[in-house]
């Protein structure tokens, strides 16, 4: 199995500011890559948003890493190659989400008739900002399409439907979450009410049926992607929900809590199927605080074996998906938030003190088996799979039951 700790790939750091008090308003609240890798948004505190072409370049790599990253250096430094860029927010950022890529070509057809409405046939970035504002920037040029008002308090989270129609999900402090349609010049609608605490964090499923919402409550909601009501709620933490994702195949859900547990749901039917604990790695730590591992993030890995969880007792662990304990840890400091690379191998953290770290992840070649699953459950509930004329292994299997 794989057991290597992760290793620290590379590191972005702010530079100091003069004209803010430092302390304040760094925070790196989310981190984010566009779905077909070639872009990483950092939220560097202090109001901006640095646009990096990915793979990073050289003065963020630490010495030795160069040779064994950088072979194919001089392929891709060829004209037109993507310029950072820098998004000022005017605004503490929160939440960030790229655009699925690329969206639907019916799209640009549209625009070029009505040259007034912004194309958003492009890749988009939505900054969720301090003043409940959402801003939505065009990558490529780095210019501001859109802004959308609505909410009342600070947007802390934001999610695209992946299948690429451009509806937008946000989540605030406001205790609501907002639909957007940004074919629709952002126009708003729908707003979901329901919660009693600020919203955290949302998760679309995969499949673009399902939306959960964690906020700060003991309960996770789970609402219709068609209907914009709610399904279900999801009970079984023991303190406040934090974080929340789907599995690549929607066929599983999984959140964090306060409570120092992952649970790994069938969003389908609402059992939980297990329970992660973050158990203290270090006996000598002073146990008396309460928070003292108190997650913060969790996230799945693009091909749906692994998850990342990032906690307050300054661990990034990941997970194998079949396995009760971590396979490895990394020292991380002040953790906020964290995400797998699309194409995998790379995960992403973001601390309080405004930095980013870049990890190596288990990279891995899914089973036949597991690679069928996933085909399977993209399209499959669990109850069409329960009424399959197959064997009982297989449905366990396939529901994710065997561990």
């Amino acid at each position: 199995g794989y057991a290597e700790e992760p290793l620290l790939l590379a590191e972005l750091k702010p530079g100091r500011p003069h004209q803010f008090d430092w302390k304040s308003s760094c925070e790196t609240w989310s981190v984010a890559f566009s779905p077909d890798g070639s872009w990483f948004a950092w939220s560097q505190g202090h109001c901006i948003v640095k646009l990096i072409p990915w793979p990073l370049e050289e003065q963020f790599i630490p010495k030795g890493f160069e040779a064994k990253s950088r072979s194919s250096k001089n392929e891709t430094k060829g004209r037109g190659s993507p310029k950072e860029k820098t998004l000022d927010c005017g605004q503490i950022v929160w939440g960030l989400a790229f655009s699925p890529w690329p969206s639907p070509p019916s799209r640009k057809l549209w625009a070029r008739h009505h040259p007034q409405v912004p194309d958003v046939s492009c890749l988009v970035l939505a900054t969720g900002l301090n003043d409940g504002q959402i801003k939505i920037w065009e990558v490529q040029t780095g210019l501001l399409l859109l802004n959308l008002s609505g909410h009342q308090d600070v947007v802390r989270d934001l999610s695209f439907t992946p299948s690429g129609s451009l509806i937008l999900v946000s989540a605030s402090r406001d205790k609501t979450l907002r639909i957007w349609d940004l074919n629709k010049h952002g126009k708003q609608i729908q707003v979901l009410s329901g919660h009693l605490q600020w919203v955290y964090c949302c998760s679309i499923s995969p499949d673009c049926s399902m939306l959960c919402s964690a906020a700060g409550e003991k309960s996770v909601f789970l609402w219709s992607m068609r209907s914009y009501t709610l399904i279900r709620k999801l009970e079984g933490h023991q303190s406040s929900v934090v974080s929340c994702d789907f599995s690549p195949d929607s066929a599983l859900l999984v959140t964090a809590s306060y409570d120092t547990n992952v649970i790994m749901w069938d969003p389908y039917t609402g059992e939980r199927l297990r329970s992660l604990h973050h158990t203290q790695v270090d006996p000598a730590m002073d146990d008396s605080d309460v928070h003292i591992s108190s997650l913060r993030s969790v996230c799945f890995s693009p091909e749906g074996l692994y998850l990342a969880t990032v906690a307050d007792d300054r661990l990034l662990r990941i997970w194998a998906l079949e396995l009760k304990t971590p396979i490895a840890f990394a020292p991380m400091t002040n953790g906020l938030c964290c995400t797998f690379f699309p194409h995998g191998g790379v995960i992403a953290t973001g601390t309080r003190d405004g930095h980013v770290q870049f990890w190596t992840a288990p990279r891995v070649l899914s089973s036949l088996k597991h690679l069928c699953r996933k085909a399977l459950r993209s399209f499959l509930t669990t109850y069409q799979v329960l009424a399959l004329p197959i064997p009982k292994k297989m449905k366990e299997f396939l529901t994710y039951r065997t561990f």
